[in-house]
């Protein structure tokens, strides 16, 4: 136990300093722990480590889409869903629609590095608590979606692949068939992930009823995503505010319920990402099989995109919760402003708030289950 006592025999709290240089912090970001014996009192996230200078790197840009590969190194571990989010955005400032087939590979794209983030993020949870076989298990499965991703763009992280209006260059033949073979062979895997780490005892001890997070409190903090939706809350921007062609497409949005301890906490936030690969699995197979097999994947647009004067604020789903750019242009060639709100910012300000009275092991539990990509919070 972790305590410091005075002369006269009487315990104080300690401070310490989980990272940054630490693995279960999921990057470089330092935790300050205030604590009594291990039982924390207070947390104060330090961050900044990983700055990334986006923002203002988006605006020395010359053209709009030469900002395309400073979103795939905000969030690396969604690099796709974060490309679709800003052609959204530009889309709209330019009222441009983008081709059938364009939307339909979007989807299926960014439904694909839903799952490859997820299986990122729960292998990588299984493994800070000591569950080692799973994050192999489970990377494995994520290597054939990388496959897929190289085979189309060239790339296994930052892709550089969507494009305003459209994408850099189309799918090759085999596509359709290899999307379909992943979704048949990996569909099975998730049953067995339930076997081996969502319902194993050990797993649950160390996350039920730890990290509650309830819903009132996750709505104050404006959470989003997987952490939203574990506090009970049944909001999904693919459902309640549709983008791209997702109002064509039926799937369920998954919540947490309580199941193995209280509403809201680590357990259910992590096996709300499990359902949510189920479902992106559905809407996989029905984009496929509504993908035309043939036309452009690019629009006819200007060489220099010159947007009309104002501002515009477009979010998108990502694997971790609202992602959303808001955008201002002076009818330059260059965006006057781009401001990026990233949902790992929010969540890891609300860690205080749901850290306080656990574990020093606990906080472990509770940094894994919020899934953040340090990249994302300093952008």
């Amino acid at each position: 136990m972790i305590e410091a006592i005075t002369e006269n025999g009487e315990r104080r709290e300690m401070t310490i300093n989980m990272g940054p240089q630490h693995p279960s912090t999921h990057g470089v970001l330092r935790l300050e722990l205030v604590l009594d014996g291990e039982v924390i009192t207070r947390v104060k996230p330090h961050i900044g480590y990983l700055h990334r200078c986006f923002e203002k790197y988006a605006e020395k840009m010359d053209d709009y889409a030469k900002v395309i590969p400073y979103t795939d190194r905000m969030d690396y571990v969604s690099a796709m869903n974060q490309e679709h989010g800003y052609v959204v955005a530009i889309e709209r400032m330019l009222e441009l629609e983008v081709p059938e087939r364009v939307e339909y590979i979007r989807v299926i794209m960014a439904e694909l590095q839903r799952i490859a983030s997820h299986l990122l993020g729960i292998g990588a949870f299984g493994l800070d608590l000591g569950a080692f076989t799973p994050f192999l298990y489970l990377f494995t499965e994520r290597e054939k979606i990388l496959d897929i991703f190289e085979k189309a763009s060239g790339a296994r992280l930052l892709y550089n692949y969507m494009a305003v209006a459209g994408l850099m260059r189309d799918v090759h033949p085999e596509f359709k068939e290899e999307v379909s073979d992943f979704v048949k062979t990996f569909r099975p895997k998730i049953k067995e992930l339930d076997d081996l780490l969502s319902y194993n005892q050990i797993f649950i001890k160390r996350t039920a009823n730890i990290g509650v997070l309830p819903d009132k409190v996750a709505l104050n903090y404006a959470a989003s995503g997987p952490v939203l939706r574990g506090s009970g809350v049944k909001w999904d921007l693919r459902k309640n505010d549709p983008y791209s062609i997702y109002d064509r497409f039926e799937f369920e949005i998954p919540v947490g319920s309580g199941e193995m301890g209280t509403l809201g906490d680590c357990w259910d936030r992590y096996i709300v990402r499990v359902r949510e690969m189920e479902q992106s699995l559905r809407i996989i197979e029905q984009a496929v099989d509504g993908m035309p097999d043939e036309g452009d994947v690019m629009a006819a647009i200007p060489k220099r995109i010159r947007p009309k004067e104002g501002e515009l604020y477009a979010r998108t789903e990502s694997p971790r919760g609202e992602l959303g750019y808001y955008i201002v242009s002076d009818k330059s060639a260059s965006p006057f402003r781009v401001k990026a709100r990233a949902p790992s910012f929010v969540h890891l300000s609300m860690l205080p708030a749901i850290s306080s009275g656990a574990l020093i092991a606990d906080m472990v539990a509770i940094v894994g289950s919020i899934d953040i990509v340090l990249g994302e919070v300093d952008r």
